[in-house]
C-alpha cells in the first residue's frame, strides 16, 4: 500500500533521507520513530507529494507520487504536526471545502462529517472561525477533514500534538478501527508509548537511514534488550547506523 524504493533526499550537502526502502502493507498500523533530524518528516512530506525526492520513488496504493500525483492523492490523507487551515473559515465550511476537493457529493459530506464531528466533539465549534479555536480543536478539525473521504492511506506526523488525553484516546480508537477495516496508517512520533501500544510494526530512522524494522518483539531481539520500547529505541539509536549488509530489508 505504501512503497518506498531507494528514496534519497538531499538539501545541499545534507543527506536528509539516505537510500530508504520500505513497504507498509494494506491495513497495517506502522509507526516511524527516530531522533530529531532523522528524516521522518521529510519522508512523510515526500509521500504526501509536498516535496520531491532527489532520487528513488514513492508509491501510494500502487500509484507513483511524482508521476501519478492525482491518483495517489485521491487515496491519501495527510495531517502534519501543525496543520494549515484557512483561519477565516469555520470548521463547517472547511470540512465542506475538503469534501468538495475530493469530489464528494453533498450528501456524502453531510453523512460522513456528522459521524466524525460527533465522535470528535466538534459540534459546539462548527460555526466559529478557525482562527478563534485552540490548537487542539484545530487539530481535531484537521483530522475530521482528513478522514472525511475515507482514505485508503492515512499519514500523520505527531498526531497527538495539542490533543488532551480524552481526544487522544478517541483518535487512537478511530485509527485502530479504520486500520482493522483496511486503512493503512503511518504515523511519525516521538511518543514511544503510542508506538508500543498501537503499531503492528515499527521502523526506526537515524541520520536518514532505516536502522531497524519489525514488531516490538523483533526490535527487542535486534537491540538485545528485553524491556520497554524506550530501552530498545535508545539502544538502537546509540549504536549508530549499521552497514548496508546489516540493515533490515523491507517485508
Amino acid at each position: 500500500m505504501i512503497e518506498l524504493r531507494h528514496l534519497v533526499k538531499l538539501f545541499g550537502d545534507l543527506v536528509a533521507v539516505n537510500d530508504l526502502s520500505l513497504e507498509i502493507r494494506p491495513g497495517e498500523f506502522f509507526a516511524l520513530l527516530g531522533p530529531n533530524a532523522a528524516g521522518k518528516t521529510t519522508t512523510l512530506k515526500i509521500l504526501a507529494g509536498l516535496m520531491k525526492p532527489t532520487s528513488g520513488s514513492a508509491r501510494i496504493a500502487g500509484y507513483d507520487v511524482q508521476t501519478q500525483p492525482l491518483e495517489a492523492r485521491r487515496r491519501l490523507a495527510y495531517v502534519p504536526d501543525f496543520p494549515f487551515l484557512y483561519d477565516k473559515l469555520t470548521p463547517r465550511e472547511f470540512i465542506r471545502f475538503t469534501g468538495q476537493l475530493f469530489q464528494m457529493t453533498a450528501e456524502a459530506i453531510a453523512s460522513n462529517s456528522e459521524t466524525l464531528v460527533t465522535r470528535f466533539h466538534l459540534d459546539p465549534y462548527l460555526d466559529e472561525t478557525i482562527e478563534s479555536l485552540s490548537h487542539g480543536t484545530r487539530q481535531r478539525v484537521a483530522i475530521v477533514s482528513a478522514l472525511l473521504h475515507a482514505p485508503e492511506v492515512f499519514i500523520l506526523d505527531e498526531p497527538m500534538v495539542g490533543l488532551d488525553p480524552h481526544h487522544a484516546r478517541i483518535l487512537k480508537d478511530v485509527l485502530k478501527e479504520r486500520s482493522r477495516a483496511g486503512m493503512t496508517v503511518l504515523i511519525s512520533t516521538h511518543q514511544l508509548g503510542l508506538a508500543e501500544e498501537m503499531a503492528d510494526r515499527i521502523g526506526i530512522m537515524h541520520e536518514g537511514r532505516l536502522i531497524a524494522l519489525g514488531t516490538r518483539d523483533e526490535l527487542r531481539q535486534q537491540s538485545g534488550t528485553a524491556g520497554a520500547l524506550e530501552q530498545t529505541f535508545l539502544s538502537l539509536t546509540s549504536q549508530g547506523v549499521p552497514q548496508a549488509a546489516d540493515r533490515p530489508r523491507p517485508a
